[in-house]
């Protein structure tokens, strides 16, 4: 396939970031992940913080501290809980940055569903990078420094968040194995060797 555009789905703490750097970096294409909301709010003329509550994605560091039940780090003005509901002209504005990203080309697109929209996209290769939920929270305990529970219960949060995203932007109640054109499972494959999958089903055809 002429694989232009690489879109990379991802479950908390299974190595996406990792592997879509490492995807991009072996295309050749540029990676792009919090550029998509930071882009979003500039368009939309509000704070970054404003549209990061529409997404509901706040950086890692951010949700680990909310499980642990401390006082939210600073980041810009503050940390801002997420709506109860999204504002729908926010969720369109962020799929249209999504869209236009990708219309550009030789880019790795991480995160905000984007497999879901461009879906049909020529040149599209999108990936799902997955792993079991005890394997990815021994990987959080670590890295966070987390107890199990709290790493367990940061995993089923994140995993019930990211359906209910699916859900909200873009009306898919069950994610299903042919929205990937691949799925890996980093539970025995180490970022590298999934990094070369996904380069090769880009390369091929």
């Amino acid at each position: 396939m002429d694989c232009r555009v690489v879109s990379i789905s991802r479950a908390l703490a299974a190595g996406g970031e990792e592997i879509g750097r490492a995807v991009a970096d072996e295309l050749k294409f540029r990676y792009v992940n919090d550029e998509i909301v930071a882009w979003a709010a500039e368009k939309a003329g509000v704070s970054l913080q404003t549209m990061e509550k529409v997404e509901h994605t706040p950086p890692l560091i951010e949700r680990i501290l909310q499980y642990m039940g401390r006082v939210p780090i600073e980041v810009g003005q503050g940390y801002v809980p997420p709506p109860a509901q999204a504002t729908v002209s926010y969720e369109t504005l962020i799929e249209a940055v999504v869209r236009e990203t990708a219309k550009a080309g030789s880019v790795v697109i991480v995160a905000h569903g984007a497999s879901i929209p461009l879906a049909g996209l020529p040149g599209l290769l999108r990936a799902l990078v997955t792993a079991s939920p005890e394997v990815r929270a021994v990987r959080l305990a670590q890295a966070a420094k987390l107890d199990d529970r709290k790493a367990r219960k940061a995993i089923e949060d994140s995993d019930r968040e990211r359906g209910e995203f699916l859900q909200r932007f873009y009306g898919v109640r069950q994610e299903l194995p042919n929205h990937y054109d691949i799925t890996v499972n980093t539970d025995v494959l180490t970022p590298a060797t999934a990094a070369r999958l996904i380069v090769t089903a880009a390369k091929s055809g």
